[in-house]
């Protein structure tokens, strides 16, 4: 198939997406954001009368007693708790299944995802599939499910992801790793508390990759042919927070103000890509993540300022507004300049973050299916404003393996 042909297909694919997209708006959840807003969210469960709640999250976060004062509290209200501590990074088939099966021998009736991405986006395909009787597998693609999901509430540990407001969830394959998305309204939760105490322990390294995650949501959607005022609203929001309040909550992860700025800055990215969607940075990463196992956020942080340097010309003009409503440059600098200012400032902060970019093993011969996994995700599902070909995808690999 030919480059011109194959873009043809992906514009057709896109218009029946947007359609789509438009008939079945995305509901929001409930959002309760602030110290202590977890303890809240469980009251918020038992006011929809649930008895039995699956918890799904990482042994981790179990070890250092994230989970019981939550579960402490549901059963006060009067409510059993079964704690899934199974969820890794990338979470594959397999542990949704686990989750799955857990969920089903306990008999919940409600789910309540602890955690990042990995562990939002296992509970959402788990109380999807649940109502659905599906597999995990079966829900992969866009509007897959029939039944609503069962209720799903969602704390999320690090600020980065927006997954608790997205109407995606990312699931790898057990044996090639590569990444599946289930795209459809009814993964968004009921309710969801950010709460900076839950987030303050996060480590340095974990602080700054998901804030480049949340960082990357609201600039591919920012420049995506999607996007809308109301998402531009929300993209250029979360942009000024994270340039403002990322590199507090790394220096001081005890800040509870930019661990809450952080949050909000991370949902409001999330709700822009709900509607606008994402780009080739999270194309090309979720390859790096499924040959070499970079964690998500800084895969992003990787790509991000390749895509940004492909993507300048031709959004030179919103690059540029983006510089101005983050307080880097104001009226006074023509478009030019300015674009080249916000990506300048994008590369320093990731500097200033001391974020890791080498990719060990890059092997060469792992470049076309990569390149061909990255344009069978992006091409048809997201609304990039300039595409790309092998040659382009390929040369942003060479140059990471160069860097690396």
């Amino acid at each position: 198939m030919s480059r011109f042909t194959t873009i043809l297909k992906a514009k057709a694919q896109l218009a029946a997406l947007k359609v789509a997209v438009t008939v079945l708006p995305a509901p929001r959840p409930i959002v309760l954001l602030g110290a202590d807003s977890a303890l809240k969210l469980c009251d918020t469960i038992s006011h929809v009368g649930a008895k039995r709640v699956l918890v799904v999250t990482d042994a981790v976060l179990h070890k250092l007693g994230v989970i019981a004062p939550l579960s402490a509290r549901l059963e006060q209200l009067g409510i059993d708790t079964l704690v899934f501590t199974g969820v890794t990074p990338d979470p594959t088939f397999s542990v949704v299944d686990h989750g799955l099966a857990m969920l089903r021998s306990g008999r919940c009736d409600a789910v309540l995802a602890v955690g990042g991405g990995s562990s939002i986006d296992a509970a959402k395909v788990i109380a999807l599939a649940a109502s659905n009787q599906k597999t995990p597998q079966q829900l992969i693609g866009v509007l897959k499910a029939r039944k609503p999901s069962l209720p799903l509430f969602v704390v999320p540990s690090t600020a980065g992801t927006g997954s608790e407001v997205t109407i995606g969830a990312v699931i790898s394959d057990d044996v090639t790793h590569q990444k599946g998305i289930v795209i459809d309204p009814k993964v968004v939760p009921v309710a969801t508390a950010l709460d900076p105490l839950i987030m303050k322990g996060m480590p340095r390294s974990i602080t700054a990759d998901t804030g480049i995650d949340a960082l990357t949501h609201a600039v591919e959607a920012w420049m995506a042919n999607f996007a809308t005022t109301e998402s531009d609203y929300f993209a250029g929001a979360a942009v000024r927070m994270i340039f403002n309040q990322l590199p507090v909550s790394y220096a001081d992860g005890a800040n509870l103000e930019a661990r809450e700025a952080m949050a909000l800055a991370s949902h409001y990215g999330g709700l822009a890509i709900s509607a606008a969607g994402l780009g080739y940075v999270h194309a090309i990463a979720h390859q790096l993540g499924a040959y070499y196992r970079i964690p998500h956020g800084r895969a992003n942080a990787i790509v991000l300022p390749y895509i940004l340097d492909f993507n300048r010309d031709v959004s030179e003009s919103r690059l540029a507004t983006l510089a101005r409503i983050s307080g880097l440059t104001d009226s006074s600098v023509q478009d030019g300049q300015a674009a080249d200012i916000f990506i300048a400032h994008v590369k320093q902060l990731l500097k200033d973050l001391n974020i890791d970019t080498r990719i060990p093993g890059m092997n060469e011969a792992d470049f076309p299916a990569m390149v061909t996994a990255a344009f069978a995700e992006c091409h048809g599902t997201y609304s990039v404003p300039k595409y790309m070909d092998a040659a382009d995808v390929t040369a942003i690999l060479r140059a990471l393996q160069q860097a690396s």
